[in-house]
């Protein structure tokens, strides 16, 4: 569970699971509401724990993208059922939903 702890990590596992390959500030646009340094803390966690694997070309800007490793994308189908439920939950309260980017 120490993997997932936080509340961007399920959230950031989605984000890469549903677009691939994202560029930090295409992960940030796609994350309402979490700060810089919050998203950059969990990636930094997220790749320690094998997650997220982080790819830097060296050009002029730098450039940096991030995706899901093999465990990343294994762990995501675990938590799928967790996201069913939330959405399922969300619609039996008629709470309102995060817009997606």
């Amino acid at each position: 569970m120490d993997v997932v702890t936080g509340k961007w990590k399920c959230l950031i596992l989605w984000e890469l699971h549903a677009h691939g390959t994202r560029r930090f500030g295409e992960l940030r646009r796609g994350l309402p509401g979490v700060s810089e340094k919050m998203l950059i803390q969990h990636l930094r966690e997220m790749e320690a724990d094998g997650l997220v694997h982080r790819e830097v070309y060296r050009e002029v800007p730098p450039k940096v993208e991030y995706s899901l490793t093999d465990d990343g994308r294994s762990l995501n189908e675990a938590l799928s059922p967790l996201g069913a439920w939330g959405t399922a939950r969300i619609e039996r309260i008629g709470a309102e939903r995060v817009p997606l980017a």
